[in-house]
């Protein structure tokens, strides 16, 4: 990143946009709170503000850059409609200002869109048309529409109104808490970021702006680094998963952010749980991205007041399922042990009585007899299981071992 920050005067939205901004939408979004979580912030070692636009009608910040710019649309451009490319938020948040704004919207989604996000972004009353088995084929397929049709096409990220409307979150963020003097936000095209800290350099105070992206797709962190690491694979974080950041952003980001930090899978999926349990929040993966870098990340925060914001809460349940079940078995309190028997009468029982000893409950029990490499008379079996914590685990294997059982956990990838 640039040691020297550049003046805020010389980029593209200023701070006086993004108040504009706020006072154009203001009445048509929910003002989300931003609350203190005393038990992250006694994990992490800083004080952790959590911004809850998970909240939103649509369930993410995504809102605020497609109502700012819907507003600032002339009379015969919203008799026209308009147009996005997105299997996502961006997708919901415009069909919805849209619709109760009276503007006609079409979304052109890839073929391979969940149903579940086609009829939600239908139901807020867009047309979606399904095109192409990528984004990018989607995204061409929109721009001809856009040309034929005589449509405005609204950009998930590289726009100086969606810009500004993103900034807003700040906005709110530090005229609830102006003790804040960090920002975490989460980076996909740089949109969030890009607004966030605009309104960050504008403070009476100094305030860092940290951006958080996946591992996977490290694609701003790239452009402004010079690296060339891959951005490719299936990250819990799809809503940051992008390839390629805007040229707008880019630049915004470069001259205005102090770092980018990236994060694993299993920070995300922890930092889901982690949310869910402690704060009662549903929230996607990256929406996440901002309490995984204080988890992975902890000597770079340490001591500051952080805002983090929790950009969207739009995961499919079966993925949270997945997620949470996965944080179980990881934390000890749900696990899947493999132990060798011989296939006699009372063999089983044997084993149960050790569990009952131990007070571990049993879920599910797995025979295998065929597909072993054990004598004929030997059997393998699983036994899934719920025990209080990684110490009680540990003492059921060891009575197990004690009993004369071969056991070993099978361990998650």
């Amino acid at each position: 990143m640039a040691t020297q920050l550049a003046p805020v005067s010389e980029q593209p939205v200023s701070i006086a946009d993004v108040r504009a901004a706020h006072m154009r939408i203001a009445d048509a979004i929910v003002r989300t709170p931003t609350l203190i979580s005393h038990t992250l912030s006694a994990m992490t070692g800083a004080t952790v503000y959590l911004k809850f636009e998970n909240l939103q009608f649509t369930a993410a910040y995504k809102e605020r850059g497609a109502l700012n710019t819907l507003l600032q649309l002339s009379p015969e451009a919203r008799a026209m409609g308009v147009i996005a490319a997105s299997a996502g938020n961006h997708a919901q948040g415009l069909a919805y200002h849209a619709n109760r704004l009276g503007v006609p919207a079409t979304i052109v989604m890839p073929r391979n869109t969940p149903v579940v996000k086609v009829v939600q972004t239908q139901g807020h009353g867009a047309t979606v048309i399904l095109e192409g088995d990528t984004f990018d084929a989607a995204l061409a397929h929109a721009r001809v529409l856009e040309a034929e049709r005589g449509f405005t096409f609204v950009p998930p990220f590289d726009d100086v109104r969606v810009i500004a409307g993103q900034g807003t979150v700040a906005l709110e963020m530090l005229e609830d808490h102006p003790e804040i003097d960090m920002l975490v936000v989460p980076i996909g095209g740089g949109g969030l970021i890009s607004g966030m800290a605009t309104v960050a350099r504008a403070a009476d105070h100094a305030i860092e702006v940290v951006g958080v992206e996946a591992e996977l797709y490290p694609s701003m962190y790239n452009r402004i680094n010079g690296t060339d690491m891959p951005c490719a694979g299936d990250t819990l974080a799809e809503g940051i998963a992008v390839k390629e950041p805007g040229g707008i952003t880019a630049r915004m980001v470069r001259d205005l952010v102090d770092d980018i930090v990236l994060v694993s899978e299993r920070a995300l999926e922890e930092a889901v749980s982690l949310l869910l349990q402690i704060e009662k929040t549903v929230v996607e993966g990256a929406g996440a991205a901002g309490l995984a870098a204080l988890l992975a990340h902890p000597e770079r925060f340490r001591g500051k007041t952080v805002g983090v914001v929790l950009c969207g809460g739009n995961i499919d349940t079966r993925l949270l399922a997945n997620v949470l079940l996965r944080d179980l078995a990881r934390s000890g309190r749900l696990a899947r042990l493999r132990l060798r028997l011989q296939d006699q009468p009372g063999a089983l029982y044997n084993v149960m009585r050790v569990f009952d000893r131990e007070r571990v409950n049993i879920i599910e029990i797995y025979h295998q007899r065929v597909f072993t490499t054990l004598p004929a008379k030997g059997l393998i079996t699983d036994i899934e299981c719920e025990a209080r914590d990684r110490a009680h685990l540990d003492r059921l294997m060891a009575a197990l071992r004690e009993a004369g059982y071969d056991v070993s956990p099978v361990e998650l990838a």
